[in-house]
């Protein structure tokens, strides 16, 4: 599986994530507020310079690809599963990425198992 799966429709929010995780990781802060919060193997990074930080250490020790293949609401939350495939220990994996947006930003973002 590579890629976006398109028989999945995901919020323009979520989908930019996804399109910047995937092509431009300067500009992922662009697809959150400007006080987000982002949760991630057990750490907090919050705001864009927090975002920023978490972002670009990731892609200098690992390059991977997210494939979102499932989109479901829980609540105020939008709940996207995604096909994790790298050069990271247990490649591939599948993550539950859990979005809480604000307008057109993502305000918060939870990746787990």
């Amino acid at each position: 599986m590579t890629g976006i799966n398109m028989s999945i429709i995901l919020p323009t929010p979520v989908s930019g994530y996804f399109t910047a995780d995937r092509t431009d990781n300067e500009t992922i802060t662009d697809c959150f507020t400007k006080d987000a919060i982002v949760v991630d193997n057990g750490q907090t990074h919050t705001g864009h310079h927090g975002i920023h930080q978490w972002k670009t250490t990731t892609s200098k020790k690992y390059s991977y690809v997210a494939a979102p293949y499932k989109v479901t609401e829980e609540g105020a939350l939008t709940v996207v599963i995604a096909r994790l495939t790298g050069n990271f220990p247990g490649s591939p994996i599948d993550l539950r990425y859990a979005f809480t947006l604000q307008g057109d930003l993502i305000e918060r973002l939870e990746i787990t198992l």
